[in-house]
């Protein structure tokens, strides 16, 4: 087999991330590493072994032997850069936000398309197995129609007024810090597991330390959402960057006709289904137990956890499968899914604004 060679650009933790996950998915070099400071990257590439680094992104665009970026950058960049790679003949994996407005979304879904060129928008959280679990199980008809989607994306990483990021700075993070930043995460997993569309929400968002570190701060720190789901299902969301002791917790709750399931990525190969006439069950991630779609997501055998870092393999394994074969169905999310959150996203921003309900727009 031809071995895909790639470049990643980045040199932090969402880089290192998919060095990683890369190195698992076999089959694919990364052949480049672009970064601003050479230091920094000179030492990333010399402890995964990546033969080239660049300060430069213009010469990744100009590398005949590259085929794949990675983007791992601030989300301001996303859009200039993957354009450029499109327009270089490039395939293009993008972290998430795709851009930040949704015209720039919109103009990378064309240009791809265009060019007849793979994509991807990293939501790699929809690839948990349990995650899928559920999307099969409602599929199957398990849960009946749905009635409810509810939860929380919580985190308390900037819970004091001295903790900052990049992502606090609107220039470079984009409009919306919490809900663009892990909201968008959940959204895209509960309309990827119920089958749905967000149709119309109405929004609060608020930011609780307006300085931090002196400098002043237009990103919020907490957001809620309530929201139409579908025709008939309706739902709320919480999302926060400021609350004590939780971590990193994506609660997703789905409520059907027939049954509920209920996952915490604070606690990844635990499933809760709930019943109304039957005794409540938890099942624990194992290949053997799940529907098989499901299964196709998990690599080890129960008792062997599967978390985080498993989510990237699991998508970019997918992303790569369909440049072998662009003819092939293969189950990830593209451009098309970064920009139908940046639809979301803009709704937030006009609901939170006038202080009532907003319809979510279509492509």
């Amino acid at each position: 087999m031809t071995r895909i060679r790639a470049a990643i650009v980045g040199t932090g933790f969402m880089a290192r991330t998919h060095l990683e996950a890369v190195r698992r998915v076999g089959s694919v070099d990364i052949a480049m590493l672009v970064g601003r400071r050479a230091d920094r990257a000179r030492a990333l590439a010399e402890e995964f072994g990546v033969e080239r680094t660049e300060t430069d992104y213009t010469a990744l665009l100009k590398a005949s032997d590259i085929q794949t970026v990675h983007i791992c950058t601030p989300n301001a960049q996303h859009f200039p850069m993957a354009s450029a790679a499109l327009n270089a003949g490039k395939h293009v994996l993008c972290e998430k936000p795709l851009a930040t407005t949704s015209a720039d979304a919109a103009a990378l879904v064309t240009l791809a398309g265009a060019r007849s060129l793979q994509n991807a928008t990293c939501y790699n959280l929809r690839a948990y197995p349990m995650v899928q679990q559920m999307r099969r199980m409602r599929e199957a008809g398990v849960l009946g129609d749905i009635l409810i989607a509810q939860g929380t994306y919580s985190q308390d990483w900037l819970l004091y007024d001295t903790d900052t990021n990049w992502r606090v700075d609107a220039r470079q993070g984009g409009a919306l810090r919490v809900v663009g930043d892990i909201g968008t995460h959940w959204c895209d997993m509960v309309e990827h597991i119920t089958g749905l569309r967000i149709a119309s929400l109405c929004a609060d968002i608020t930011t609780f330390h307006p300085r931090r570190n002196g400098a002043p701060v237009e990103t919020e720190d907490f957001g809620s959402l309530m929201f139409q789901l579908g025709d008939r299902a309706r739902g709320s969301l919480t999302v926060s960057q400021v609350s004590a002791g939780r971590k990193n917790q994506l609660r997703v709750e789905i409520y059907g006709t027939n049954a509920s399931v209920s996952w915490d990525q604070e606690r990844p190969d635990e499933l809760w289904i709930g019943h109304r006439d039957a005794p409540n069950q938890l099942l624990k991630k194992d290949p053997s137990l799940l529907l098989p779609d499901a299964a196709a997501y998990a690599d080890y055998p129960g008792g062997h956890a599967e978390g985080y870092n498993d989510t990237f393999k699991q998508i970019f394994r997918r992303f790569y499968l369909s440049i072998r074969d662009p003819q092939g169905s293969h189950d990830y999310p593209r451009f098309a899914d970064g920009l139908r959150q940046m639809r979301i996203l803009d709704a937030v921003l006009v609901s939170h604004r006038t202080r009532g309900w907003v319809d979510v727009a279509n492509d």
